[in-house]
């Protein structure tokens, strides 16, 4: 049998109000990692537990892809709803990445909100985890789950970039809500 050629990912970089995002794509257009540039050695990490022996090149997102993106930035929160996301994982994390994406946005949860919806109430800080080790930022809205007192708690991108997500998401669905 012979040996599988490694899987290419294209790595497009896209602006945003909150710095370059790092946009990771497969042949078939899901987008397998997203991560911001200043994070660019964690996003290879993960990339490389998840798809590990896959080469990454340059190049651009489907444009689907990518005006969803930029559309989520410029204010329409649905906009990253249908992008299609392929990770590796376990089925326990990829179970609490499910979950993250059901989070509507403008909304948050609490780690033990987010392990009970997964049907694990007892697996707050596995969902915790899980949660950390989320290769696709934004699209898989860990950013959406604090702490139980309703804090803001760690953020891979950063608080700072937390704060304004949230800022972000809950501004644009009060003007939503408001036409």
């Amino acid at each position: 049998m012979p040996n599988a050629q490694p899987e290419t990912l294209t790595l497009d970089r896209v602006a945003t109000p909150v710095g370059e995002v790092l946009l990771v794509t497969d042949m078939d257009g899901a987008v397998r990692a997203l991560d911001f540039q200043d994070y660019e050695e964690r996003m290879t990490r993960l990339l490389h537990r998840h798809a590990p022996g896959a080469a990454l090149v340059d190049g651009r997102a489907p444009e689907a892809v990518r005006t969803a993106v930029e559309a989520y930035f410029g204010g329409d929160l649905r906009a990253l709803d249908s992008v299609v996301v392929r990770t590796g994982g376990t089925v326990f994390q990829r179970t609490v990445w499910a979950a993250l994406r059901a989070i509507p946005a403008g909304e948050t949860r609490s780690y033990g909100q987010l392990a009970a919806a997964i049907g694990a109430p007892r697996a707050v800080r596995a969902a915790g985890l899980a949660n950390g080790q989320n290769p696709i930022a934004v699209i898989v809205p860990c950013h959406r789950v604090i702490g139980a007192n309703g804090m803001l708690t760690g953020y891979a991108g950063g608080l700072e970039r937390k704060r304004w997500l949230l800022a972000h998401e809950q501004g644009s669905a009060t003007a939503r809500t408001r036409k």
